[in-house]
């Protein structure tokens, strides 16, 4: 049996992927992150894997054992859209993921990478996920612009792996993000947050044509994200790039309601102004079109943000427990 690479192993995403893997039976996974970084070792405690290799060494070792990889899902980015210095997105985002690519291109080992929906930016071209728009996208952030270019530069190339797909995560939620600081999810914050003070602070409304709370974003649970990884391993649809959400936009006030009724707390909620270092790159609305996803062939429902919200406020949060 040849292996599943899993790169950002340690990472959010990346752990939670390989407990599904492990759930459905793959043990011979390799899992590469940069292991230094002490806060994640829990997120992989527990589960199956043959190897770990650290980021640095990895595209090395590939060159060396491209052989005896069957299938590599490139998760591992830098993702912290506050950064600002675009060299370190050049090197780990793009040049390194360029890398990959044509290694797998070389030892023919078909590739799953994440890309982002802050490649829509504003969504002044909408959520489609559709190859012919992608050169025309603004994201808001070095990080955006990070997977936008990776994307394009994909699109460009003459020789592919034997199936890919580029997959354009929405507002991912759920267990395993406890390292992520202030990139983890809104739920995540209103959870430590209600737990200390009983109440939760949301961004306030600064475009009149949203009301304070009601701005909109596509939140997808981790397991669904996860599922779909599997599924694209399994049944090798058509590549390309696919968005990756729930398909229907709700608000932070659903959110943090949700949030309120699974920990069992009465609602408190107010509001304070979005901080002027993202005021003018903030997302009012973001919906992913999920139908191209759909008509490969995938037919398992997704989490609603209430049955989502649930399972990780309870199982994960209140319990303090991995995926």
């Amino acid at each position: 049996m040849k292996s599943i690479v899993v790169t950002g192993a340690a990472g959010f995403i990346g752990s939670c992927l390989v407990s599904r893997l492990n759930k459905a039976g793959y043990t011979d996974i390799i899992v590469v992150d940069d292991f230094s970084k002490t806060e994640k070792d829990g997120n992989l405690e527990g589960k199956t894997i043959k190897m770990k290799i650290g980021r640095k060494d990895f595209i090395a070792w590939l060159a060396d054992f491209g052989e005896e990889v069957d299938f590599i899902y490139h998760i591992g980015a830098r993702t912290d859209t506050t950064e600002f210095d675009v060299s370190i997105f050049n090197e780990l985002n793009l040049n390194y993921s360029k890398d990959l690519w044509n290694l797998c291109v070389k030892f023919n080992i078909p590739l799953v990478y994440a890309s982002s929906a802050a490649t829509y930016g504003l969504g002044e071209f909408g959520y489609k996920d559709d190859h012919d728009v992608v050169e025309k996208l603004k994201p808001l952030n070095p990080y955006g612009d990070s997977k936008n270019d990776f994307d394009k530069w994909v699109l460009k190339q003459t020789e592919f792996p034997p199936f890919w797909a580029g997959l354009k995560f929405f507002n991912v939620y759920g267990p395993n993000e406890f390292h992520k600081g202030r990139m983890a999810s809104v739920i995540f914050h209103a959870f430590n947050q209600i737990t200390k003070t009983g109440g939760m602070k949301l961004f306030r409304s600064h475009n009149p044509d949203y009301k304070n709370g009601e701005q909109l974003r596509d939140f997808v649970y981790v397991k669904d994200v996860v599922e779909v990884c599997r599924y694209l391993m399994e049944s090798s649809p058509e590549s390309g790039i696919y968005n990756l959400g729930s398909g229907k936009a709700r608000t932070f006030l659903d959110l943090t309601k949700n949030t309120f009724r699974a920990m069992g707390e009465e609602e408190n909620i107010s509001f304070v102004d979005t901080p002027e270092d993202i005021r003018d790159k903030y997302q009012y609305f973001t919906e992913a079109d999920m139908s191209k996803l759909i008509n490969s062939g995938y037919d398992i429902p997704f989490h609603t943000l209430e049955e989502g919200v649930e399972d990780y406020v309870k199982n994960y949060l209140m319990t303090e427990t991995y995926y």
